[in-house]
């Protein structure tokens, strides 16, 4: 463990102490503390020594000055944690920590395989925003648009929202999400006074180590089953989804285009892989990259890219524009970015999503689908409702 005074740990410099990982989860409570769990490494960090300001200025130059503040009041190894919007204008929720505590990745870690607590027996009350009826019929006009020729992908996102009459056990959410799936990222971050931003993301944006960057695009989706034989045919049949394939399509151009600036050399492979949650199978294709320039940051990277058309669609004005038209609700933080960085600018950002905003007694659910010109409104209903189950098992709540 390390203070914030103190470089922060790397993979190769971390211990590989039995339980120092899941000791950070174990320790996590929500107010001020920040956790973060990747596949390289384990952050819990605590107190906030400064907040990045909001203001007009690029977000990755206001990180940069307040980094480059906190050196020289004396922290040698600043770092700032915690969450962007999906909306570049919106403030972020970035914070320097007090103190920062790193270990392994939580994979590493055999307790981690111990079982999380049972949810708490309770009561909840379910309201969807908007109704399943209500988001079909905002996707078919998506692709009614589409067929016109109006735009070619839109991410259409819903929420899910759940009270409850007792005070919401953030910590168990956390511990139950990271131990489904402790090779995934796994975050907890104040969100606003009294509430906390909390999810088990697949996506990473991108990661930056030295002058290696590293992106894990994610588009086209298909629930799992519980039945082997079919779950593996539902991930053949997604391979070969030309729907599918071509909305990965989408996001790599994309990708590629933002990333091909800032890179002496640029591997995107030529078809996508699989990669699994334990309630959805994904397209996968990860992209690697040397940089031209060592000065580039992880967040400068990660906003060249932000929003992709996994999250936003395209053309990405357009697409956001259509999601002010069809989605009755403000996306918040949702399809944002959650990270950390450090002053080097080597950091690792991933894309919020499989989320939940927790507040006293409620908790907001989101999840999305891309919407395609061939998309079949029922079958983009059905995902979301999927996506929501990584949420809604982790709180006990069967519906």
């Amino acid at each position: 463990m390390t203070t914030a005074h103190e470089a922060p740990a790397t993979p190769e410099g971390a211990e590989s102490i039995v339980g120092a990982a899941t000791g950070l989860l174990d320790a996590y409570a929500p107010g001020d503390a920040r956790f973060f769990a990747s596949p390289t490494r384990t952050l819990l960090a605590h107190g906030t020594l400064a907040e990045v300001p909001h203001d007009e200025r690029p977000l990755p130059l206001r990180v940069a000055e307040t980094l480059a503040a906190q050196h020289r009041a004396g922290n040698r190894a600043p770092l700032v944690v915690g969450a962007v919007p999906f909306d570049p204008a919106a403030p972020a929720r970035l914070a320097v920590p007090e103190v920062a505590h790193w270990a392994p990745p939580l994979r590493e870690d055999p307790l981690i395989a111990l079982p999380a607590p049972a949810p708490h027996t309770a009561d909840w009350e379910l309201r969807q925003v908007p109704a399943p009826e209500q988001y079909a019929a905002s996707v078919a006009e998506a692709v009614r648009r589409m067929k016109a020729g109006e735009f070619a992908k839109v991410v259409l996102a819903r929420t899910l929202e759940l009270r409850t009459g007792q005070a919401l056990d953030i910590p168990a959410m956390l511990q139950r999400l990271a131990r489904r799936d402790p090779a995934g990222y796994t975050f907890a971050v104040p969100s606003g006074p009294g509430r906390t931003l909390l999810g088990a993301s697949p996506e990473l944006l991108v990661s930056r180590r030295g002058t290696t960057l590293t992106a894990n695009p994610l588009a086209g989706s298909t629930p799992r089953s519980a039945d082997l034989a079919e779950d593996v045919r539902r991930a053949a049949a997604l391979l070969e989804s030309a729907k599918d394939l071509h909305e990965h399509a989408v996001v790599i151009d994309a990708v590629r285009a933002a990333l091909s600036p800032y890179c002496s050399v640029l591997d995107v492979p030529d078809r996508p892989t699989l990669v699994r949650t334990a309630t959805m199978w994904h397209l996968s294709t990860t992209v690697t990259g040397t940089l031209r320039e060592p000065a580039v940051s992880a967040l400068e990277l990660a906003y060249a890219m932000h929003p992709t058309p996994a999250v936003g669609g395209t053309p990405t004005a357009t697409a956001r524009e259509v999601i002010r038209e069809l989605e009755p609700f403000d996306r918040g933080l949702y399809t944002g970015m959650v990270g950390w960085g450090d002053e080097g600018g080597d950091g690792e950002w991933v894309v919020t999503i499989r989320c939940a905003e927790a507040e006293r007694e409620t908790l907001r659910l989101y999840a999305g689908a891309g919407v395609v010109a061939d998309s079949s409104p029922a079958a983009e209903t059905a995902e979301t409702g999927a996506k929501f189950r990584t949420f809604l098992d982790a709180v006990g709540v069967d519906r």
